[in-house]
């Protein structure tokens, strides 16, 4: 590992992020928060990239905010108001962004996602969790209600599971997170990178512009009534037939080959 708060590698059409701080457990502090969305803004434009990998060095994927931040941050005239108001928007711009970008985010989780550290992996796209690993929104241990984390998680997993969490402050295992819905795999330790690895890999491989258009889709209509949410997915089906690469995808398929994608 290098001394670099946010690590990227790129191959085979896969951005792998890493998130560099284990001695803080890779706290999203101010740094970290900025450094994640420079390297999301970064890769939104670039259309060599088809999926990304979000993981953690050291010991846990991430603790959620930096509390020793937090609180020097209450040491300023007016108790830290207009410091925490840009910490918690900054967040959640950088949330935000990772359902924006066109491309798919997989969360690569192993030890703990706490917190903030959990609403990043109700965040993003997908998730492949460690055997072992564990997931809480604690706030409410220290008397801090996960309001913001509440956000993601609350549109992840059922209500009443969700509340239950952030009221009680317990954890929870990763066959409980996907049972709820939290997270999509399971994977033995020493495994989740390959496992990780080999869906973003195959997500790459499938057509750019159709996954760009989709995942754009799949949020947008989420919010809507069903009659608006049929009516907005027919005229994105309509574009997307129009593209030149599905042609060529039908084309491939019917003549039972390989198709010649340009995106």
């Amino acid at each position: 590992m290098t001394d670099e708060l946010l690590i990227r590698e790129d191959a085979d059409g896969v951005a792998h992020l890493t998130m560099n701080a284990p001695a803080k457990l890779n706290a999203l502090s101010n740094a970290m928060l900025g450094a994640l969305q420079n390297s999301f803004d970064a890769i939104s434009q670039d259309t060599s990239v088809k999926a990304v990998i979000l993981s953690g060095a050291g010991k846990a994927f991430c603790a959620g905010h930096d509390l020793k931040e937090m609180t020097a941050a209450r040491q300023s005239e007016d108790g830290g108001k207009a410091a925490f108001t840009s910490l918690f928007d900054t967040c959640a711009r950088m949330m935000l962004t990772i359902q924006k970008m066109p491309q798919p985010v997989i969360a690569q989780v192993h030890g703990i996602a706490t917190a903030a550290g959990c609403q990043l992996v109700a965040s993003c796209d997908l998730a492949v969790a460690a055997e072992g690993t564990r997931f809480g929104v604690n706030g409410v241990n220290i008397g801090l209600f996960c309001s913001t984390p509440m956000v993601a998680l609350s549109r992840n997993i059922p209500r009443k599971q969700a509340f239950e969490m952030l009221t009680t402050g317990e954890f929870i295992e990763a066959t409980r997170a996907r049972e709820m819905g939290l997270i999509n795999r399971i994977a033995k330790p020493d495994a989740l990178a390959e496992e990780t690895r080999a869906l973003a890999e195959h997500l790459a491989t499938k057509l750019g512009a159709a996954v760009r258009i989709g995942k754009r889709a799949f949020y947008e209509q989420a919010e809507m009534s069903v009659e608006e949410a049929y009516s907005y997915a027919s005229a994105v089906m309509t574009e997307n037939m129009g593209f030149r690469d599905t042609e060529e995808g039908i084309a491939a398929f019917l003549e039972k080959r390989p198709p010649d994608w340009k995106d």
